[in-house]
């Protein structure tokens, strides 16, 4: 690899405590990533020198804060590769995003019309879309799976009709790590005229993301599982579509004029970006990118895919470990359990902490993949460009650990 491990550990200061008398080793950046140094000094930098409200103030720090988040603006353009800047929308994360494009769709969305899901969503990527379809009429299919945990591909061309108005799916499964074919569900839904929604939340921390290249109508993903605070996030959407979809909220900065009987809208971003936005935040998303790029999103995906196949080969020596979506195509993220009577995968969990390993247990926020495999759920080790193999053999020696004392 092109960069020194230890180097990159060492720009991350949490990596430096002990929990419960042993080092840290986090394996849960899948719910959210740790922050290096950079990031954090950005968000004290802007507060301790730049505190000011953006796109308001003729006054100098005023300024300097909206160039500082415009800048931020467009480094996520650049790193998503969008034609315009004004495609790239500010939110809290994934979940607003997708709120967003299923609350402006209730004009566009008709009974009759259909929009297709797929059986490996997170909750924030099935909840929205039946809460649309319950106020239009539409009516909300989906993309089963097959027993590996894999999508059901084949059954794209029945699935997606005339009626088709929408497909969300996201790149990577948040529970699993399986890689959906993504490519080939936006060639599909194009050909009726459906828009695509990809939640590359999943995918955005750990391989090239290029909405030019894969031609989705949206995207959204979070600041941080990408090594930036929590609260932000990014809605991506081309500038025909988003330009003739009706504003979210109504306020201060997306407005044109407002009379007291009519209002007319800002143009894109704007129109999508009312109140105070998270300054802060949306600034250190910049600084979040300009760490990536530091290191190479190529590199990082190299590194993780080398400490996912690690992870998986060892958790396979363990006849007792059983691994879901073991050979599907993966990323970021190994999901297993221990197939011993009466075991719950937050025994592991619980265990594993005691030895400072922090893991997610659980559902994941994805209750009908776990239906699938009829398992309440998993024990779930996901990765992030700071950690290595040795921490991976510790966590197989914690799994052993948690066989002895449960078996």
């Amino acid at each position: 690899m092109s960069f020194n491990i230890q180097d990159i550990r060492a720009q991350f200061p949490i990596l430096e405590r002990e929990v419960n008398g042993n080092p840290l080793i986090y394996f849960d950046n899948a719910a959210t990533s740790q922050k290096p140094k950079i990031v954090l000094d950005a968000i004290d930098n802007y507060y301790e020198k730049f505190n000011s409200n953006v796109h308001r103030g003729i006054h100098t720090i005023s300024q300097e804060a909206t160039v500082m988040m415009e800048d931020a603006r467009e480094k996520v353009r650049n790193f998503i590769n969008a034609k315009q800047a004004h495609e790239v929308l500010f939110t809290k994360g994934t979940t607003e995003g997708i709120n967003l494009i299923a609350s402006v769709l209730r004009d566009v969305i008709k009974a009759n019309d259909e929009i297709l899901i797929t059986g490996i969503e997170h909750h924030s990527n099935i909840v929205p879309w039946q809460m649309l379809c319950e106020r239009t009429g539409a009516k909300l299919k989906y993309i089963p799976l097959n027993e590996n945990g894999s999508l059901q591909i084949e059954k794209l061309d029945e699935l997606i009709t005339p009626n088709t108005k929408l497909v969300a799916v996201n790149q990577i499964s948040n529970a699993l790590g399986i890689i959906n074919p993504i490519e080939k569900i936006i060639e599909k839904a194009h050909q009726v005229g459906a828009w695509v929604l990809i939640d590359a939340a999943q995918s955005i921390p750990h391989t090239k993301v290029d909405v030019q290249k894969m031609d989705c109508d949206f995207l959204v993903f979070s600041g941080h599982k990408m090594y930036a605070p929590t609260g932000t996030g990014i809605l991506y959407g081309k500038e025909e579509i988003l330009n003739e979809l009706p504003p979210y909220h109504g306020g201060g900065e997306m407005i044109k004029e407002v009379w007291m009987d009519h209002s007319t809208y800002a143009g894109l971003p704007f129109k999508y970006e009312a109140g105070t936005p998270n300054i802060a935040g949306n600034i250190v998303l910049g600084t979040a990118i300009d760490f990536i790029n530091s290191i190479g999103i190529e590199t990082i995906h190299q590194y993780e895919d080398e400490l996912l196949s690690y992870a998986t080969s060892r958790l396979s020596e363990l006849e007792e470990v059983v691994i879901y979506g073991k050979d599907v195509p993966r990323s970021g993220a190994v999901s297993f359990n221990l197939n011993l009577p009466g075991v719950h995968p937050s025994d592991v969990g619980m265990i594993l902490d005691k030895k400072g390993i922090a893991v997610r247990t659980g559902h994941h926020c994805a209750q009908p993949i776990m239906r699938h495999f009829g398992i309440p759920g998993t024990v779930r080790a996901s990765f992030a460009v700071f950690n290595s193999k040795e921490e991976i053999d510790q966590l197989i020696e914690g799994v052993k650990l948690s066989i002895r004392m449960l078996a």
